[in-house]
């Protein structure tokens, strides 16, 4: 079970998911790859995102298909282990090595990130 503390609250959390970038959401890094975006090296080349023409690609389909609801939790990691062991989740690959997608998008994340390496750093 995880018991992790964030520093973000929840709302900051599900902005920086809608409107941030590659490097910092695994969110946007899986619905990136499945999307077929192409990931690649920013910045220093240490940072990997789908560049501004990408991401904004990615905004806009989060925009028009996803969607987000929550309930109030005292100890949410506890529900969040729960539903994760009950419920078919396949995006989640974070204690979700049961579920029969989770090497399969796994792998895709890896080749994604594996290609971003072997292009030139994007500016």
């Amino acid at each position: 079970m995880a018991n992790r503390t964030s520093t973000q609250n929840l709302r900051k959390r599900v902005r920086y998911h809608y409107r941030g970038n590659a490097a910092g959401s695994t969110l946007r890094l899986t619905l990136g790859c499945l999307l077929g975006l192409e990931l690649r090296r920013v910045g220093s080349g240490k940072r990997m995102t789908f560049g501004k023409a990408g991401e904004a690609t990615l905004s806009q389909w989060m925009a028009d298909n996803a969607r987000v609801c929550w309930i109030e939790q005292d100890k949410p990691w506890e529900l969040e282990s729960h539903l994760i062991s009950q419920l078919d989740l396949p995006l989640n690959l974070d204690q979700n090595r049961h579920n029969a997608y989770h090497s399969r998008l796994k792998e895709l994340r890896a080749q994604a990130r594996q290609r971003a390496r072997e292009l030139p750093i994007s500016s």
